[in-house]
């Protein structure tokens, strides 16, 4: 990814007034002929719900919405990015942030919170939420747009990635029983936690879809004897998985496939996908579902691991232009598409949305110290678009927009499933696995 892929940024955010410094005035409001415009701003902003953030404008007034005391002043350089923002504040915020065109004074964190908690689906905010979701529709998944979409942002460089993942690049929510826990710690209790789901043995044949920089396949191959064919469709993931397998002497236990999931081929003892579906799309769910079935032994056993939402809505619309393309979290009914119709048995279902809060928060200290090389990498454009992805996923996360859902499923007439959830709990070999090894 280069320069070019972000002038889009500066071309949508472009406006027909000048740039202007921004004054600083603090207090100053209902300054001579403006105090009308002041006032009927203060009335648009209560009407569409907006976050509790004292806006300063170019000219340096200061305005907020009358409904809460403000968490933090948003500088915002011109009438258009001001218009811009009011209209459609869940896809301007991003566009206008990320150009340089509105700042924050304060915490970035609190505002996107504050941002979040603000959405509405009351009337009026309803019937305006509605318009917008049909404007701001995500793109589709078929075989060619899916592998559109994952190179948009997988295969940015795995330079850029090594600067924030964890040392086995883990792209994916970590798993914290403790929360003291490093993130490398808690990557490697997340893999861990999904074999004890899979209750994986030796000799097991796994596929996994979505394998992302290969680090599941191998931990699953080194600590429980299986053997793994893993798709992916980022080249630059591959590339590197495959590399790590031979160094790691496990290439002929683990293969590393070019392929989307509709290209899997073969049977397998256990079905494994962890941050895939929310990019399948909701319209290719039954085809995963035939996938599985037409894969799975009778006594095989699945686990898919996805960021979800407690009901159904797209996704927040910046993320999904600039970030995540064609992404769309499920809410658990919309799930239920993969199984009911080929009769699975959900076994287990479990909510790790703070643990992915808290993934997030290491990943976006660790951003902010490499913000000066990843400008050396991109521009400053980039460097504001990631900080505000990751920020805003925190903020998701923590405010309750996303969750963060692993389901286990079996065939129904498989009964060779488990009487309780001791296996999952055994501290011994969670520590075991957490100690540094591979």
């Amino acid at each position: 990814m280069n320069g070019q892929q972000f002038e889009s940024i500066e071309a949508s955010s472009a406006s027909s007034d000048r740039d202007l410094p921004l004054q600083y005035a603090p207090g100053r409001t209902d300054l001579g002929a403006q105090g009308s415009e002041h006032r009927w701003l203060r009335k648009v902003l209560d009407l569409i719900d907006f976050p509790p953030v004292c806006l300063v404008l170019w000219d340096g007034q200061e305005v907020a919405p009358s409904t809460a005391p403000p968490v933090a002043r948003l500088l915002v350089r011109n009438r258009d990015a001001l218009l811009r923002l009011i209209a459609n504040p869940d896809l301007q915020f991003g566009e206008l942030y990320s150009a340089g065109r509105i700042d924050v004074e304060g915490s970035l964190l609190e505002v996107v919170e504050a941002l979040y908690l603000a959405r509405t689906n009351t009337v009026p905010g309803g019937l305006r939420r509605t318009v917008l979701n049909w404007v701001n529709r995500p793109r589709p998944n078929s075989l060619v747009h899916a592998r559109q979409n994952v190179h948009h942002h997988y295969d940015i460089g795995n330079d850029f990635y090594r600067l924030w993942l964890d040392e086995r690049m883990l792209y994916t929510c970590a798993y914290f029983p403790n929360q003291a826990m490093t993130l490398e710690q808690a990557q490697v209790a997340k893999m861990e936690y999904i074999c004890r789901k899979l209750r994986l043995k030796a000799g097991d044949r796994v596929v996994e879809a979505g394998c992302g920089w290969g680090a599941l396949a191998l931990h699953m191959a080194r600590h429980h004897g299986v053997r793994v064919k893993a798709y992916n469709i980022s080249r630059e993931q591959l590339a590197y998985a495959r590399e790590q397998g031979k160094r790691q002497g496990l290439d002929e236990r683990v293969e590393y496939i070019e392929g989307d999931f509709r290209e899997i081929v073969g049977t397998c003892d256990a079905f494994v996908s962890v941050g895939m579906l929310e990019h399948v799309g909701i319209a290719h769910y039954e085809s995963l579902g035939e996938l599985i079935d037409r894969c799975l032994t009778a006594n095989g056993r699945g686990l898919i691991h996805s960021i979800g939402m407690n009901r159904p809505a797209p996704l927040n619309p910046w993320i999904e232009r600039r970030i995540f393309p064609g992404a769309c979290p499920p809410s658990p009914g919309q799930m239920m598409q993969v199984f009911e119709p080929f009769n699975f048995s959900v076994l287990d279902v479990e909510n790790l949305r703070l643990h992915y809060a808290r993934t997030l928060e290491h990943w976006r200290n660790r951003y902010t110290a490499a913000e000066p090389q990843v400008e050396k990498m991109f521009d400053p454009s980039f460097v504001r678009l990631w900080r505000l992805y990751l920020t805003g996923s925190q903020a998701a996360f923590s405010t309750g927009q996303l969750q963060l859902f692993q389901v286990v499923f079996a065939r129904n007439r498989n009964n060779d499933v488990p009487w309780t959830r001791d296996h999952l709990y055994c501290q011994d070999e969670v520590r075991g696995r957490t100690d540094g090894a591979v």
